[in-house]
């Protein structure tokens, strides 16, 4: 197997960090996240000229045509910038799930759209009191006159205080899940937006009779939300990689520099074996991220292969997030330096789309699904 990358996806990969040098520094990103928005609007469009909006559309909608790699290589570059644009929530998971549900006329409508950066879509499908991601939901779809309207309450929706249109998971009247396109603008739709404590966004989305309009037709759709969870964590996990590697960097530098009692943290035999420690534990989240993206490269989407790699790379990121404020010592916890702002986006990323309690119950409950080895 090659694990070497292509001559296109180093370029890719390079493009993606020079922007990201060229328009964020800790100080510029700390003036981002403190807007009203919460990202860069220059970036977003940026990043629509790019392609990188359109990474997950195929060409004959308009897009790029990449595959999960190329995903994970620019989810990883987005880590290590801690960038807060919603490249995943609100353009590359949304167009996967537009491209495999969608009508040709959907398609036609709001892809191109997504890839040019004019619509952002948020998916709604998480709901309050739900630990781990589910294809089953509260939220109902019904059926009047020839018109969907939809109830319930969906909570937290990733960057939803700022998207154009909202793709809602709901049970459909038969049984199943199905998807819905709705304006939040909408009579029946309230949004109350919050920003998180990594600085990024989201949103309280409640629906009382909501108009809809079914993404392709009103069936059961969970074989869709299921491979979009799954792609979701992947992408998450490549996004922690390019933030445990700055982490570290951050930290490796730190004790190189830093003198205590005239030399350099360095000479301390102790700290060294503990950044040695956290470069062990991103390797282990680094290979985990690889066998996650190269699984769906091949067409295999498997809840119990995201959740090992969710598993990993979230007890990895709580480590390196940990030593690195400790290694840092007063500075790490201050919020003009930027190792805490890693930390936290470790954190949340964990936390998101089921943390390591909930993927490690998960896995448990299938450890009936192999055969045990008697010696």
């Amino acid at each position: 197997m090659d694990f070497e990358l292509t001559t296109e996806q180093d370029l890719l990969r390079e493009t993606v960090r020079n922007v990201l040098t060229r328009h964020y520094t800790p100080e510029r990103r700390r003036e981002v996240i403190d807007g009203e928005l919460g990202w860069d609007p220059r970036v977003w469009s940026t990043f629509a000229e790019i392609g990188l909006l359109g990474l997950t559309i195929s060409e004959e909608d308009g897009g790029m045509g990449a595959g999960p790699i190329e995903t994970m290589l620019v989810m990883e570059e987005l880590g290590r910038a801690l960038a807060p644009e919603p490249v995943l929530d609100c353009a590359l998971l949304p167009a996967m799930v537009i491209s495999r549900a969608g009508t040709s006329t959907q398609r036609k409508e709001l892809l191109t759209r997504i890839a040019e950066g004019e619509l952002r879509v948020a998916i709604a499908h998480g709901e309050p009191g739900v630990r781990r991601p589910s294809t089953q939901v509260g939220t109902r779809a019904v059926e009047q006159g020839g018109r969907w309207q939809l109830t319930g309450r969906k909570h937290p929706v990733p960057h939803g205080d700022s998207a154009d249109r909202l793709i809602v998971s709901a049970a459909l009247p038969d049984g199943g899940t199905g998807l819905f396109l709705v304006d939040p603008d909408d009579t029946g739709v309230s949004r109350v937006g919050f920003r998180t404590y990594d600085g990024h966004r989201g949103a309280d989305i409640t629906f009382e009779g909501a108009s809809a309009e079914p993404l392709g037709d009103a069936v059961d759709v969970s074989p869709v939300i299921t491979e979009s969870i799954v792609t979701a964590q992947a992408a998450l996990g490549a996004e922690a990689i390019g933030a445990m590697s700055e982490a570290l960097r951050l930290t490796t530098d730190y004790l190189q520099t830093r003198k205590q009692f005239g030399v350099p943290l360095r000479t301390f035999q102790t700290l060294t074996h503990r950044a040695a420690d956290m470069y062990v534990a991103l390797e282990l989240a680094r290979s985990m991220s690889l066998y996650a993206s190269m699984a769906l490269a091949d067409g295999i989407t498997d809840p119990v292969v995201a959740a090992r790699a969710k598993l990993r790379i979230g007890r990895s990121g709580r480590h390196i997030g940990q030593e690195a404020i400790q290694l840092h010592g007063g500075i790490g916890m201050t919020a003009e330096y930027p190792v805490g702002h890693y930390t936290a986006r470790l954190t949340a990323i964990e936390h998101t789309l089921g943390d390591t309690t909930d993927h490690l119950r998960y896995l448990t409950s299938h450890l009936g699904d192999h055969q045990m080895v008697e010696i």
